[in-house]
């Protein structure tokens, strides 16, 4: 995994700009010896901006960036000459990024939609010059305000994958095969456990120009919740998505207990995950016989919706097509 391209979490220590100070300046000229404050004000510090771009996949771009420092706002100084804003830092992250303090684990913000911008750090504001105090009662001000300091400290960055569909299921449930036949996306795959080391996201084209988007999780074993295998690291992509498709292939002993187990690894990991629409799909039936059929429709769960299909010779996989569109709008 150490050269793997797809990075999902990156830990940054940012630091906005300080504000500039304000001048303390009194007015002079040929024929006016003692004029007025005109003392400007600082410039404000820059800040430290996220921008959500759909062209990311991964936050692999910010890996090797550890510190990030916006620039500190100019002073102000005589003549009412404000200083200038420090330059924002703005970095381009994936959709479906959230961004934690490190210390507090506390969520500041996350992007979700293309080009939407959040500041995560604001930078320090200006400093007000020693005109901004003129008053009937004060005037000549002999003082000016320092700038704000700006706000520094480590940072997190999680991406979270944002998909309609997510494919939940034991490592060789067939989840990558189906990804490969319904979209164009090429996940590796391979007749052994943990092919898929990184989420997959393939667009998967319906009817009439429709589609929705599709994202295969790593496989799931029992204890993934406690951090056994690849669970931890990657139940967090299945937060996002909107319906959760669990695969359970045809020569399972129970198809019904199997999932009942990926039920209990999600519950114990985040019960909200629970409220979400569920389908059920019972994968690689070309390898089944009519009495192993039997048996797996004998032990299908009745309150959760289900398909039989087989990606190698696409037997129901219109029909499953059809059940997450239905479940994506319903």
């Amino acid at each position: 995994m150490a050269d793997s391209n797809f990075i999902d979490y990156v830990k940054l220590w940012l630091a906005s700009g300080n504000g500039g100070n304000g001048s303390m300046h009194m007015h002079r000229a040929k024929y006016v010896p003692k004029g007025g404050p005109d003392g400007g004000d600082g410039g404000r510090g820059g800040h430290i901006i996220l921008r959500g771009n759909r062209q990311f996949w991964t936050l692999i771009h910010l890996k090797y960036k550890k510190h990030i420092k916006a620039d500190w706002g100019e002073s102000g100084s005589g003549q009412l000459r404000h200083g200038a804003n420090g330059k924002d830092i703005i970095l381009e992250v994936p959709l479906g990024t959230v961004a934690k303090n490190a210390e507090t684990g506390e969520v500041i913000c996350e992007i979700l939609e293309d080009g939407e911008q959040k500041i995560l750090l604001p930078g320090g504001r200006g400093g007000k010059g020693n005109a901004f105090f003129k008053s009937a009662t004060l005037q000549t001000p002999m003082f000016a305000q320092e700038g704000e300091a700006g706000i520094e400290g480590w940072y997190i960055l999680e991406l979270k994958i944002l998909a309609d569909v997510g494919l939940v299921g034991f490592p060789n449930a067939g989840k990558s095969t189906l990804l490969s036949v319904v979209s164009a996306a090429r996940p590796k795959i391979a007749d052994y456990p943990f092919t898929t080391l990184e989420p997959q996201l393939g667009i998967v084209p319906y009817r009439e120009d429709k589609s929705f988007a599709m994202a295969d999780i790593p496989g799931i074993i029992e204890g993934a919740s406690e951090g056994r295998g690849l669970g931890l690291r990657f139940l967090r992509h299945i937060e996002r998505n909107a319906t959760l498709l669990f695969l359970v292939p045809a020569d399972s002993e129970n198809v019904n207990e199997q999932y009942k187990v990926l039920l209990r690894e999600l519950k114990r990991y985040n019960p909200e995950l629970l409220d979400k629409p569920r389908i059920l799909a019972v994968s690689k039936t070309d390898i089944a016989d009519a009495e192993m059929l039997k048996n797996v429709r004998r032990h299908l769960p009745r309150t959760i919706p289900t398909v039989l299909f087989s990606s190698v010779s696409g037997e129901g996989v219109e029909q499953l097509k059809d059940l997450i569109w239905e479940k994506l709008n319903s």
